[in-house]
């Protein structure tokens, strides 16, 4: 049976203009053991001022560890979304997250296709992806981490096409990071889709979408950014957590909302039901 643990993705202090350490220490108050942080290349101003969550792969992991360590909380995951379609921006930077991922102890990296290049075919597509994950896999396998694909661009928003991509590459590295609000958006059956590929599942979003959104938006995108509260939209996670408990591994549901009262409500909607 699925060991199944809480995280937050921390997208939920974004709006509250909060630092990374700011944003940790407010997730363990909250009662969260896991987080999943956002990683960049480079410098960026209002990280560097303390007004933004998210974590340059310039900066040593081990200090990124200290913080979580200090606030008694650990990493499920990275958020290392980079366009699998564009090798030459994503070969570096995925390996890289690999790499700084290993130090962090953070056992996934997610990531999808991306916004795809306006003058390639869907078969070129395909084969600069799998020359790019061939990379990552080989980088990933070394360091025990999983690559976790994300239900999110023009390719994944379908259960073949995410399963085309998934097996681009045969490598043991590879997973999914099932997201339940993307899923739903694009027009699927999230729980179909989720049956399907449970065995492959490595992380999981949870994030879900209001009535409101679900009315404009389903069928029409292929993601959001952040959903409400878990236990406040349309995603039944009684159900979800039902299907992944054949899953004889560790599996963390990161949570995807936008505020800090949404990821307070999410927890408590969440352990009630695991």
């Amino acid at each position: 049976m699925a060991q199944i643990h809480i995280g937050v993705n921390m997208e939920f202090v974004r709006h509250h203009d909060m630092s990374f350490a700011a944003g940790v220490e407010k997730a363990a108050q909250l009662g969260y053991q896991y987080i999943e942080p956002m990683l960049h290349w480079g410098r960026e101003l209002l990280s560097e001022a303390g007004y933004f969550h998210s974590v340059s792969m310039w900066d040593d992991p081990l200090d990124i560890r200290a913080i979580c360590e200090k606030y008694g909380v650990r990493c499920s995951s990275v958020s290392a979304h980079t366009a699998l379609c564009k090798p030459d921006v994503s070969v570096n930077y995925l390996r890289a997250a690999i790499r700084f991922a290993a130090e962090l102890q953070a056992p996934v990296v997610n990531t999808d296709e991306g916004p795809k290049p306006d003058f390639t075919s869907e078969e070129e597509d395909h084969l600069l992806m799998k020359y790019v994950l061939t990379l990552a896999a080989r980088a990933a396998e070394k360091r025990g981490i999983q690559i976790g694909l994300e239900p999110h661009q023009q390719y994944s928003k379908t259960p073949a096409g995410l399963d085309r991509i998934c097996k681009l590459v045969k490598s043991p590295a590879i997973g999914i990071n099932f997201d339940t609000g993307n899923s739903y958006l694009a027009g699927e059956d999230p729980y179909a889709w989720l049956e399907r590929v449970r065995d492959r599942v490595v992380h999981v979003h949870a994030k879900d979408i209001t009535i409101q959104q679900s009315d404009a938006e389903r069928g029409k995108v292929t993601g959001t950014p952040v959903g409400c509260a878990c236990g406040e939209g349309v995603i039944d996670w009684k159900r979800i957590i039902d299907i992944l408990k054949p899953v004889n591994r560790p599996l963390c549901f990161s949570v995807e909302c936008g505020t800090i009262e949404q990821a307070a409500a999410s927890i408590d909607h969440l352990k009630s039901l695991i």
